[in-house]
């Protein structure tokens, strides 16, 4: 059998938060060069790559240009707002976009991903409309029926989300979605409100060869969109996780680029509702660097570089607690990260986000233990004792 041979290659990263920064630390323990680009200086994976760079991404033909002159052997988008022209031209001329463009631009915006699952797949989503004229708020609210969530139709971490129990609240909600939208894109999504039991996310990993494997599923907490704490293992029913997993395949056997997915659904009783995905590490998984054998941000990495990806398997219980800025303000200092790290198999990341914005996450508490629940006591009373502030 002729010897697999690992070669140094070149990652350009699209955006760089505190997702992409924990890739790239994975990446260069496989000794890979990693090359940073966000749209601020000194964003979080930045500080740990190799070489970064600010550009305007939305713009075609500056970022087409700087992919073209870095000459990447994989391009790593970690955000939605991007030129796709762009990512899809380079595909085109033979350029490894991860997963690739299709998926890239069927994910960074809420109304493809939709109806690919809704209308081309039958898979079951919340009732959702979508509403590009404000003239046109009020009816198509009253069709979905109050309470209702209104989105920006392309966002990051519930910006611009709104949860609207009556119709005086409307024009408020879709300044806020318009004023927080990422990209080009005029437009915000109305969805049924479900009240639902718990939702979870189903980390899964598409191969190179189209196999697709999971993660045990995360339960996560959100408000207003946006990502609170999480936990792995979540105790649920073999009916409902079969379930998450054959919407899963449907999906992912339609997308088909590797990578790992965060696949998101809501349960209620015994049906699993399907909500996001992100073709990317995702939020709720950063559970995984105390939780389990490999974390997301490796496997995310094994999948495309088409390396073994043995069973995965829990270490330990473990749980996460985001650290929020109450204010705004430039260059953060915190306290409390003593009393914190008291605690039994806890870390604390902070991020090193070089500016702080009222409720920006700023790090996150990781907290392993035999017994879920104190992981998660533990997690949440780690992260209230740390507090972000100014100089």
């Amino acid at each position: 059998m002729k010897e697999h041979i690992f070669s140094k290659k070149r990652i350009l990263l699209l955006g760089s938060g505190e997702l992409g920064k924990e890739l790239v630390i994975e990446a260069k323990r496989l000794g890979l060069e990693v090359i940073a680009i966000d749209k601020y200086k000194n964003a979080p994976a930045m500080q740990v790559a190799d070489d970064s760079y600010v550009i305007d991404m939305s713009n075609k033909n500056v970022l087409k240009n700087t992919i073209k002159k870095l000459n990447p052997d994989f391009v790593v988008p970690e955000i939605e707002s991007l030129s796709i022209e762009a990512l899809k031209e380079l595909e085109e001329e033979g350029l490894r976009i991860i997963p690739n463009a299709r998926t890239v631009e069927i994910t960074m915006n809420r109304d493809k991903i939709r109806d690919l699952a809704s209308k081309d797949l039958n898979i079951r989503t919340a009732e959702y409309q979508y509403v590009f004229n404000y003239d046109d708020l009020d009816k198509k609210a009253v069709e979905i029926g109050f309470p209702l969530l209104l989105k920006p139709l392309m966002s990051s971490s519930g910006k611009g989300q709104s949860l609207v129990e009556r119709e005086e609240h409307l024009l408020k909600a879709w300044s806020d979605a318009q004023s927080n939208s990422r990209g080009n894109v005029n437009g915000v999504i109305l969805e049924e409100f479900i009240d639902f039991d718990f939702e979870f996310t189903l980390l899964t990993v598409r191969k190179d060869n189209g196999e697709n494997v999971f993660c045990l599923p995360i339960g996560h907490i959100q408000s207003k969109g946006d990502y609170q704490s999480s936990w792995q293992p979540l105790e649920i029913n073999d009916l409902l996780i079969n379930e998450a997993k054959k919407i899963t395949n449907q999906i992912l056997n339609n997308l088909n680029g590797p990578g790992i997915y965060g696949v998101e659904f809501f349960a209620k009783g015994n049906d699993v509702i399907f909500s996001e995905l992100s073709p990317r590490p995702h939020d709720t998984g950063m559970v995984t660097l105390v939780s389990q054998n490999i974390n997301e941000f490796e496997l995310h990495l094994r999948a495309f570089l088409n390396l073994p990806i043995p069973k995965i398997t829990l270490l330990k219980p473990s749980a996460t607690r985001v650290i929020l800025s109450d204010e705004e303000f430039i260059n953060p200092k915190y306290t409390g990260l003593n009393e914190a790290l008291n605690f039994e198999n806890t870390k604390v990341l902070l991020f090193g986000k070089p500016n702080a914005k009222k409720g920006r996450r700023m790090g996150i508490v990781l907290s392993s233990n035999d017994d879920l629940n104190l992981a998660r006591q533990n997690a949440d009373e780690a992260s209230l004792s740390i507090n972000v502030i100014s100089n």
